[in-house]
């Protein structure tokens, strides 16, 4: 993509590009990182849960179907 230059209002809002939308905005939301003075503006992705899925296994003697119970015996670890 070239350089476009863009005008800020005075509520500091600017436009993206619509091309730039259609192709990588799939929600309403971006995320704002600041670099060395430069402003990145990235889509937020989708993040996938399955990966952390069975990714600990705890040794719990509380009864499973009593959740209360076993966040208080991991958070007292």
């Amino acid at each position: 993509m070239e350089a476009v230059l863009k005008d800020v209002d005075r509520q500091g809002r600017i436009v993206l590009p619509a091309a730039w939308r259609k192709k990588h905005l799939r929600k309403g939301k971006v995320l704002l990182r600041e670099r060395a003075g430069v402003l990145e503006v990235v889509p937020q992705e989708d993040v996938d849960l399955t990966k952390y899925f069975d990714a600990w296994e705890v040794d719990v003697k509380s009864d499973l179907s009593d959740w209360h119970g076993v966040r208080r015996e991991l958070r007292k670890r």
